[in-house]
């Protein structure tokens, strides 16, 4: 009892406590950069409990959407991240801020959609359908695309940044549905709620670690600096009107244009922030980590605008 109400104030104070632990991160620099080991161990173990409600049997939906699954991924891979190498290159004319925008959208959608859309009552199953899906395609779709971004500028092993997607994302997402399935849903129901609160320290734990790496960055305050912010706010903004709006054209179904919503304005940015941080310069982490300052509260805002469309 006492870990669900833990759990809910958490939830609750995500959009305070996310960029509080982006500037604990900062401050305690030299602490964060000691602790880099823990990162790929954090991440695996919040997609392990975000997975453990999920079942194989959510792929199937595909044969019943597959249209509405194959463009929400190709919003979410190629869409947004040429809207956001588009605004960034005319802006900053920076290779390595051009590489942090494209990678802070190219990143599977986030966990965290599936509570939106639960409670804008979207379509879950078509939603976990969705995540499910995008996440395991990851290590082939993100290298792939910066491959394409990043060209000869800067050097990156493709092959180590396929092997950590595979062991921060893939492994733990297929261990998390095998022991749902093989309890038949009893693990979920016994330990999922036990867990959720240490999920999200975890997020919060990744969080102050990798934004030391940005930290020298932050000591200055730069127009540049203000620029990406701006920028960062302007590009998740999009991505929800861009939702909204293409949901509008493209589906009557309500609960098909909530899920959609949220799966295109929300980020697994964490994993973006360990690949900017383990293959990129630091100012390549710069984008990626400000879009946690916003994902949150651009989240609870659009479910405003998504319960007023729906009355």
């Amino acid at each position: 009892m006492l870990l669900e109400k833990f759990n809910l104030f958490l939830q609750r104070w995500m959009p305070i406590l996310t960029p509080l632990s982006l500037v604990i991160g900062v401050l305690l620099e030299s602490v964060g950069q000691n602790l880099l080991f823990m990162v790929s161990w954090l991440f695996a173990f919040m997609t392990f409990v975000s997975t453990l409600g999920m079942k194989f049997k959510d792929v199937k939906v595909f044969v019943k959407y597959p249209k509405t699954i194959l463009f929400s991924i190709a919003f979410l891979h190629i869409l947004m991240p040429i809207w956001a190498y588009f605004l960034s290159t005319i802006i900053f004319q920076d290779n390595l801020l051009t590489i942090g925008f494209v990678l802070s959208v190219a990143v599977p959608t986030g966990v965290t959609s599936v509570i939106w859309v639960t409670i804008c009552k979207g379509n879950l199953p078509l939603c976990l359908s969705i995540v499910l899906i995008n996440t395991l395609i990851s290590p082939l779709v993100m290298p792939a695309l910066l491959h394409l971004i990043v060209g000869e500028t800067i050097a990156i092993d493709s092959v180590s940044l396929v092997l950590d997607l595979v062991w921060m994302v893939v492994l733990p997402s297929i261990l998390g549905i095998l022991v749902n399935e093989i309890s038949k849903g009893s693990i979920q129901a016994k330990y999922g709620k036990k867990l959720a609160p240490f999920s999200k320290l975890s997020l919060f734990g990744v969080i102050m670690i990798n934004s030391s790496a940005i930290a020298p960055y932050l000591k200055n305050i730069t127009w540049e600096l203000i620029g990406v912010i701006l920028i960062v706010l302007l590009i998740s903004f999009s991505g929800y009107v861009f939702a909204i709006l293409l949901g509008r054209i493209i589906w009557k179904d309500q609960s098909i244009r909530t899920t959609f919503v949220f799966i295109g304005g929300m980020r697994n940015i964490s994993v973006g922030v360990i690949i900017a941080t383990t293959y990129f310069p630091s100012k390549v982490a710069m984008p990626v980590v400000f879009g946690m300052l916003f994902q949150q509260v651009l989240a609870s805002f659009f479910s405003k605008v998504v319960e007023k469309q729906s009355i």
